[in-house]
């Protein structure tokens, strides 16, 4: 037997037993090492240290094993390298091993080696290795930059001392990889690791060791100077003057919280996980002492100091990776400076100060360099010693400062620039300027919104908003968004468009309402910036009705002349309208672009069309739905005339139909339903047509069929079943007992579904189901989502009466499930309730959904009691379902 004494800790752990006689007792000595240190983390001891020790304790362990396995003086050494290497090793991290090896000893030593792995993974050792010749060490470290990487972190733990020297030496910058070619090529690896992660460290759920500003990034910065500075200490980099003391103790902070996470995410999985998934965020925040602040949730004040420590390395990382480069591939050798003015000048294509007092001196150039980027595009960026400055003087950017003209001049000088506003704003929050400038701006740095909806901070938000809005002005993209592009042309002035964008999430996280918040803060930076009353009153309008837009078009009727007229009157001039529209559609593109899709931008531009012609009409004369319903039925019928179909066919058929059957079709559509339902005759009913439809940017599902008890059930649960989204539903019966009903859906990747053998299947499903009523509806088989098992939704119905339609609003919000549609319409089948049509809206996890009912004689639902009873049948059957949802 075998035994390791492991190193000195206040919580002094009894000897590490080593027995490969004993698998069971070596097995429950790595066990209880594991247990240890957990014991040791929630009592509160430092995970840098635990980290340290744990590796130490694995490095006693297996060294002791391989004395047991391994024969004295074998030409052979026990290496750790990659992470296991460098020393640390979370609870379940791979231990990397190389088994270095004299020529013949790979076959001399095969069976101790053999007996050796085995028994690691016996104990629960999560153990990697390989066995190598010095050879092919070098062999296959000059062909993969991975491998030279992992060797560079070698460290030797028994064995031949003088072969592990002679490995170090023939994978070493003199022999392989050079130090400037060893730099590009991390570089290149990094940014392909970057694009991968999306560029952004802003992930909802991140992976804190590969997202940008994570823990690769840190051994990033070690790999660099280890191959170039040849030194294993990060605190040399100080004593080079790549950075400053209190940069390095910045780096090491960061780095110990990200550490302490990846412990509580070993801890709490039991497993090796770098995921920082819904699952674990909420349990880690507790953990970590975080408590709900009235709206300011635990789990969102937890991820916002994570936010905040990766943004801070990565801009750390940035600044290294640009003086190594200078160091490294430049030589130092940058060229001759080019002044600009007195303050700044151009070197090797950088943006730079003339003397290191620029800022002292001349505080208001913390803005003014903004503004020379802006104006000389061709730049490649900033100086790394000149972003030092701009962080070591940020405090000069006081109430004073904020107060002077001249930085009001400047701020509103960057946001009348014809390019790189988003550029440079990017610029400004990454050095910390912009939450300098603007106080209430830092409140929503790193802020997370807990849900499935928000897909990025609320910084990260709003400047994708902003570049958003940019490209609606550059000729490059006129072809991404038409419309926008086109109404970009009209806006007078942009800068208050930025303005309402820079401002409109501004107050999120404070309690209360964001929106009007927001329009204050807007409204007083306005005044102070000089704007006109005008101006001001157009930003702060702005922000406080943000969101007014897409609730009307995903909530509302817009095909109800009464929605759009009173939409209208609260947005009252085409100005407005068309500032109010760029914002709209660029803000719900930056919420989460995946989320994005035809179908809501065709709803967007449909309200504003609709709007702006009702502008132009005057708001004293709205559009009568009388009115509106001709006008459609005359030119859907001069439609059919050149198909050769009768206005009287035409006629009599819309006869059988109530108002609510036209006023959401256009004329086209009008006249393309009634045609598919005029050239078949009952006997060969059911019809079901699928066709794509470009303007509204979805796949339309008709169906024309006699009517059945559950039809909607049967219908949507089939849909659910093939993952199609339906965005909305149109259900219309007609008086002699015949239901058409209009589906207008999207795929599982929210695009229109493809015409073909697609399209083909969905159909004959379809027909199979409405010509065989008896029948059960489909079951939806499909899984609720891991993530939304996160965000418990309480489920909320209201009602509301549409007395000038004759029907009621009922209004659900609710956990996100699949069959969630079929259930709701089953629940309408048993309270004898007609349903007319539905609005779909999916917001993350839940769902925000509106439906038009009335009674079967096309009357609003007024009775308390049947709404009361209404709502508790739809309460008790999402409880029961989404108890089978998991």
């Amino acid at each position: 037997m075998l035994q390791t004494q492991a190193p000195a800790s206040p919580e002094q752990a009894s000897p590490l037993i080593v027995d490969p006689t004993d698998i069971v007792t070596s097995k429950a000595s790595v066990a209880a090492t594991r247990a240890q240190l957990f014991e040791r983390y929630e009592q509160g001891a430092v995970v840098t240290e635990l980290v340290e020790d744990y590796s130490r304790r694995i490095d006693r362990m297996v060294a002791a094993a391989w004395r047991h396995f391994v024969p004295p003086a074998s030409d052979a050494a026990l290496v750790a390298v990659g992470g296991y290497g460098r020393g640390e090793l979370h609870p379940h991290s791979d231990i990397d091993l190389l088994i270095l090896v004299g020529d013949d000893g790979a076959k001399d030593l095969a069976e101790a080696i053999g007996a050796l792995v085995i028994f690691l993974w016996d104990i629960r050792l999560e153990i990697g290795h390989s066995v190598r010749t010095v050879e092919d060490c070098r062999r296959e470290a000059a062909a993969d930059i991975t491998v030279v990487t992992n060797l560079l972190e070698a460290r030797l733990l028994d064995g031949d001392e003088g072969l592990f020297e002679r490995m170090r030496e023939v994978v070493g910058p003199d022999s392989i990889w050079p130090s400037h070619v060893f730099f590009a090529a991390k570089r290149e690896e990094q940014a392909a690791r970057r694009r991968k992660y999306g560029d952004t460290a802003y992930n909802l759920e991140p992976n804190i060791k590969e997202n940008p500003g994570g823990l690769r990034d840190i051994q990033m910065i070690g790999w660099v100077t280890k191959r170039h500075f040849r030194t294993d200490s990060l605190h040399q980099l100080v004593d080079k003057g790549f950075l400053t003391e209190a940069e390095y103790l910045g780096l090491r902070e960061q780095q110990a919280l990200l550490w302490r996470i990846r412990f509580a995410l070993h801890r709490l999985t039991d497993r090796r996980e770098d995921r920082l998934l819904f699952d674990h965020q909420r349990v880690i925040a507790d953990e970590f002492g975080f408590a709900d602040q009235g709206d300011n949730l635990a789990v969102e004040q937890f991820m916002q100091q994570y936010y905040r420590a990766v943004m801070e390395l990565n801009r750390l990382n940035e600044m290294l990776m640009q003086l190594f480069q200078e160091a490294i591939l430049l030589h130092d050798q940058i060229g001759p400076p080019e002044p600009i003015n007195k303050r700044f000048q151009v070197r090797s294509g950088y943006l730079e100060v003339t003397h290191p007092q620029v800022f002292e001196r001349s505080p208001f150039s913390l803005l003014e360099i903004f503004l020379v980027l802006q104006q000389r595009p061709e730049l490649k960026g900033v100086r790394a010693s000149t972003i030092r400055l701009i962080r070591e003087h940020r405090h000069r950017i006081d109430d004073d400062f904020r107060e002077d003209m001249r930085a009001r001049s400047l701020f509103m000088e960057i946001l009348r620039q014809p390019t790189g506003v988003t550029s440079v704003l990017r610029r400004m929050n990454s050095y910390g300027v912009l939450a300098a400038y603007l106080p209430a701006f830092a409140n929503i740095v790193g802020r997370m919104q807990y849900d499935l909806f928000h897909v990025y901070t609320v910084d990260e938000h709003t400047l994708q908003l902003l570049r958003n809005l940019r490209r609606f002005t550059v000729p490059e993209y006129n072809g991404e968004f038409p419309l926008c592009s086109a109404t970009a042309q009209r806006i007078p002035k942009l800068e208050l468009l930025y303005l309402a964008g820079l401002f409109h999430d501004i107050a999120k996280g404070r309690g209360g309402d964001h929106s009007l918040l927001g329009a204050r803060e807007a409204w007083d930076f306005c005044q102070l910036h000089y704007l006109s009353e005008y101006d001001s009153r157009l930003v702060s309008w702005l922000v406080e009705h943000h969101l007014l837009m897409s609730m009307t078009a995903q909530r509302k009727d817009i095909s109800d002349p009464t929605v759009v007229q009173a939409f209208a009157e609260t947005v009252g001039d085409g100005a407005r309208l068309d500032y109010l529209y760029l914002l709209t559609v660029a803000d719900a593109r930056a919420t989460n672009p995946k989320r994005w899709n035809s179908w809501k931008n065709a709803l967007l531009r449909d309200l504003y069309l609709a709007t702006q012609r009702a502008l132009e009409r005057g708001l004293h004369n709205p559009q009568a739905q009388d009115d509106l319903i001709e006008r459609k039925q005359r030119e859907a019928m001069r439609l059919l005339a050149l198909e050769g179909i009768d206005a009287d066919a035409c006629r009599d058929i819309w006869s059988r139909f109530g108002m609510d059957f036209f006023l959401p079709l256009t004329p086209e559509e009008l006249a393309w339903q009634t045609g598919q339902m005029l050239q078949v005759p009952d006997e060969a009913l059911p019809l079901v047509v699928i066709r794509p439809v470009v303007a509204r940017g979805c796949t339309e599902v008709f169906l024309y069929a006699r009517d059945e008890k559950n039809l909607f059930v049967r219908i949507t649960a089939l849909l659910d079943q093939r993952a199609l989204n339906i965005m909305d539903a149109r259900i219309t019966t007609t008086d002699n007992g015949y239901a058409a009903n209009a589906f207008q859906v999207l795929g599982h990747d929210h695009r229109p579904i493809e015409q073909g053998a697609q399209t083909d299947e969905l159909r004959a499903l379809l027909l199979e189901t409405l010509r065989q009523p008896k029948t059960d509806p489909p079951t939806v088989n499909r899984r609720l989502p891991r993530q939304h098992h996160h965000f418990p939704t309480e489920t909320r119905i209201s009602f509301a009466e549409d007395q000038r339609n004759r029907r009621t609003m009922m209004r659900l919000t609710t956990l996100d499930r699949p069959g969630l549609l079929a259930e709701i319409g089953d629940v309408f089948e048993a309270c004898d309730i007609r349903l007319q049509s539905a609005k779909i809206a999916t917001v993350g996890a839940e769902v925000d959904d509106v439906f038009f009912i009335s009674t079967q004689d096309a009357e609003p639902i007024t009775c308390e009691t049947a709404l009361t009873c209404l709502r508790q049948q739809i309460h008790d059957r999402l409880e029961q379902a989404g108890q089978g949802a998991t």
